[in-house]
């Protein structure tokens, strides 16, 4: 079986850039990680409430620092 090198990795890199573009490949990457983590932690019986309690505290954070419906940002409430 053949050894992944620098070169190879950086030409995958390179294609997966041009097929995804810039900002479609952070996105990519995240959920990547994401099912990484939950194959890794189904393998590890790791418990799956704790993947959960984390993935709702980040969406209630950052829906927290969304702008409401008709709220002008950057500007004082009355």
């Amino acid at each position: 079986m053949p050894n992944i090198g620098p070169l190879e990795l950086a030409i995958v890199l390179v294609i997966a850039l041009i097929i995804f573009g810039p900002r479609k490949l952070p996105e990519l990457g995240r959920s990547m990680g994401r099912g990484i983590r939950e194959f890794k932690g189904s393998l590890t019986g790791d418990d799956k409430d704790d993947v959960d309690a984390k993935r709702a505290e980040l969406e209630e954070s950052s829906k927290a620092e969304e702008p409401d419906e008709g709220e002008v940002v950057g500007q004082p409430r009355n």
